[in-house]
């Protein structure tokens, strides 16, 4: 079945920063390019969200609705050159996360965490607070479910809206953070709202992430796959079949 999607008509400059790739426009410059607007709605793909969006609508509606989807995933970056649609560098949510952290402590910015256990909120905020002095933080830990229910949409909301952060970090895990983050958007008051999932625990430090080198080499998913084998087999295995079906598909079509 095809769902209809709208997407804010691009300027210009919009349009030079992105390269579309198996249907999805992916931001393709650097991040100090990134648009201006009032509220910038930021989600990342990858071979497992792209996979996982072919299954569920509502969150293919929610990552094309993005205002920019960072590729974040090396199968992103060699489907974009196989399919020559243009060479693309990928932008993982941690490298976005750090980028933002930065240009917050420069300008005595604000960050809001939505997402994780109350315990790994408070090991970012200690962070936070070492690495990144002038930048005022705030958190909230929703309840662990499958979905939330209505009252618990509704704290989120006041929590994140009572701290009017610059920028707002959700971390539910995908497809659930984009689609929240998509559903209330016009609800919140924050300039700037990403998904960025493991990055919580990344900073934390409750998960380790993948050193330069294996990152270097495109090759970040292995390293968290021997890390979490159990965890990590059918997102970059299982999905990484489906997405190489998906890929040989769009390469027929191209």
């Amino acid at each position: 079945m095809y769902h209809a999607v709208y997407r804010s008509p691009m300027n210009l400059q919009q349009k030079k920063s992105e390269v579309f790739c198996m249907g999805y426009p992916v931001f393709n410059t650097s991040l100090d390019r990134l648009p201006l607007k009032s509220k910038l709605l930021v989600s990342t793909i990858n071979q497992y969200s792209y996979c996982i969006a072919e299954e569920d609508a509502h969150f293919k509606t929610a990552l094309l609705e993005s205002d920019v989807i960072l590729p974040d995933g090396i199968g992103i970056v060699l489907a974009s050159k196989w399919l020559k649609k243009g060479s693309i560098k990928k932008i993982a949510g941690a490298d976005f996360h750090e980028y933002q952290l930065k240009r917050l402590n420069k300008i005595n910015g604000s960050c809001f965490y939505l997402g994780a256990s109350n315990e790994t909120l408070k090991k970012i905020q200690i962070r936070l607070q070492k690495e990144y002095p002038n930048v005022k933080i705030g958190s909230y830990s929703p309840p662990y479910k499958v979905n939330f229910t209505e009252e618990d949409n509704i704290k989120m909301l006041e929590a994140v809206n009572a701290f009017e952060p610059d920028v707002l970090f959700v971390g539910m895990t995908a497809p659930k953070q984009e689609k929240w983050s998509h559903k209330h958007k016009d609800t919140i008051n924050a300039k700037i709202i990403c998904s960025i999932g493991a990055v919580f625990d990344f900073y934390a430090g409750t998960v380790k992430r993948p050193n330069k080198i294996w990152r270097s080499l495109g090759l970040e998913w292995l390293g968290r796959l021997l890390k979490e084998p159990k965890r990590m087999f059918r997102r970059y295995i299982y999905y990484g079949v489906i997405f190489a079906k998906h890929l040989v598909k769009a390469k027929m079509n191209n």
